[in-house]
């Protein structure tokens, strides 16, 4: 159970930690299945991406190797900005490689479609994405998410990573966040 002072700012639980760990070990398993004999590069977007990134790679059964990058397209607000910067690019070579980009989050879907352009411009294998998470009625770009945990309402969320204002990030659930904290 949260503090109080952070469980007061939550509206509802959408998704438990158990419920989140079974969807990110089919997850796994799916990539496993599909890169099978291969060693995709997971390469995670900071910083909401942290946990899914962990819990993806530890519940894999095959060989792959990871990377990080940072791209933003949102203030400390609750909305994308539509401006998207690389804040921190990747250090690995990804030429040839089979790259899955790993996303806490797929909302407007402009930084993914952003990120993937950019990472295909770098001849890779392929280019595929994870996320946990997708709003499918806040997408304003088409973004294909090839393995995804849940389809959620176009709510302000937060825990496991998703965050607001930088806060949030370490609860263990995924809850909704009360209007009055961001309005």
């Amino acid at each position: 159970m949260e503090s109080a002072d952070i469980a007061q700012d939550l509206e509802h639980v959408l998704y438990t930690r158990d419920q989140i760990a079974a969807k990110v070990a089919e997850m796994a398993a799916a990539i496993d299945r599909d890169y099978a004999g291969r060693e995709p590069l997971l390469v995670g977007v900071l910083n909401g991406a942290v946990m899914v990134m962990s819990d993806l790679a530890r519940a894999m059964r095959s060989h792959l190797t990871m990377d990080w990058m940072a791209v933003s397209s949102y203030g400390a607000g609750t909305k994308s900005s539509g401006v998207v910067r690389i804040m921190k690019d990747l250090t690995t070579d990804i030429h040839g490689k089979d790259v899955i980009i790993v996303e806490d989050i797929v909302d407007t879907g402009l930084t993914l479609s952003y990120l993937v352009a950019n990472l295909q411009s770098r001849e890779p294998a392929s280019v595929e994405i994870a996320a946990l998470f997708r709003k499918p009625d806040a997408l304003t770009v088409d973004v294909d998410v090839k393995y995804l945990g849940f389809d959620i309402p176009s709510e302000f969320v937060v825990g496991y990573g998703l965050d607001y204002a930088g806060r949030y990030r370490n609860l263990v659930d995924v809850a909704t966040l009360r209007p009055s904290v961001y309005s």
